[in-house]
């Protein structure tokens, strides 16, 4: 798998382009009901089937978005995991390590509507896939207190 993202989200606007599908920037959320198209790394070129599959439908256009890493969200999710006195060591070291994929680009999703149904594509890098998974464990220590002092029983 790459480390960056760039050159395939080139390739990818080429050929949507060159299929005369439009873009229209936009994320398609979890929230959404959808059919996520199954990767596999034995065809890496997969998201060209599925550009021919929107094109196939007679939808105009696809969505498209990517996500790259920003030295602040690095800093800040590493704030944030300092001050969790429960985090395993190794988590706040992997979320240091990401300061190496800064100005990278690690998720790209191209999608489109046909029949009331969405139809997405998405590829992630595995050094994204471990800052959604740190941040999504900072998420769910948000808000949680935890007090590590004996109470007097009364």
């Amino acid at each position: 798998m790459e480390k960056d993202l760039h050159s395939l989200k080139d390739d990818m606007v080429a050929f949507i382009e060159g299929h005369g599908l439009r873009r229209f920037q936009g994320f398609i959320k979890d929230e959404m009901p959808c059919v996520e198209w199954s990767i596999s790394e034995d065809h890496p070129d997969a998201w060209k089937d599925f550009v021919e599959l929107a094109k196939a439908s007679g939808t105009a256009f696809v969505t498209m978005s990517d996500s790259s890493l920003d030295a602040e969200d690095v800093d800040f999710l590493v704030e944030r995991l300092e001050d969790l006195s429960y985090l395993p060591e190794e988590d706040l070291e992997e979320a240091r390590w990401l300061r190496n994929f800064v100005g990278k680009l690690g998720h790209l999703q191209i999608g489109f509507a046909s029949s009331g149904v969405m139809f997405v594509y998405q590829i992630s890098t595995e050094w994204y896939e471990s800052y959604e998974r740190l941040e999504s464990l900072a998420d769910d220590f948000d808000g949680i207190l935890i007090d590590d002092t004996d109470r007097e029983e009364d």
